[in-house]
């Protein structure tokens, strides 16, 4: 059985509401050893991740609700989170980055989280809505500079 997640935050689908969480993914991933760049990629990538559900999911509505939850995971090394919302429901497989070459403002969030995370993945909820699982890991040199006495957790 899966342990409970290390942070667990509820947040209404107000754009305002996500500089905190921001924070916190970064915090996290300050903790489990990640460097400044490796925290800001993932850090953009959340913050994308929830524009996109706010914008497509939820028609941009700012009351509607979205759980976000983070583990360290420790072999290998890194972090997990897991976004769920009730928005508009779309096929997974249908989930793409728009192409690079079509030059305008807006539309990357797609890209930039495949780009930036190790694994992503959208699936529908049974309940309705969507999840989206991504997982970042410690680059090598990361790992080489994580002190033995940073704290590790049991999530494999």
């Amino acid at each position: 059985m899966e342990r409970e997640p290390e942070i667990s935050i509820r947040l209404f689908s107000d754009p305002h509401l996500l500089s905190t969480i921001r924070a916190a993914v970064d915090a996290l991933a300050k903790l489990v050893g990640f460097a400044e760049r490796s925290r800001g990629l993932l850090t953009l990538a959340v913050d994308e991740a929830l524009a996109n559900v706010i914008r497509h999911g939820y028609q941009e509505r700012t009351d509607e609700m979205i759980w976000i939850n983070l583990w360290r995971v420790r072999e290998p090394r890194g972090i997990r989170i897991v976004l769920d919302d009730l928005g508009r429901s779309v096929d997974p497989a249908k989930i793409k980055g728009r192409d690079l070459d079509d030059v305008r403002p807006g539309g990357l969030g797609v890209h930039i989280i495949k780009e930036t995370m190790d694994e992503s993945c959208w699936e529908n909820r049974p309940g309705g809505g969507m999840r989206l699982t991504l997982v970042k890991w410690l680059s090598p040199e990361e790992l080489q500079n994580v002190s033995p006495s940073q704290p590790e957790n049991t999530t494999s």
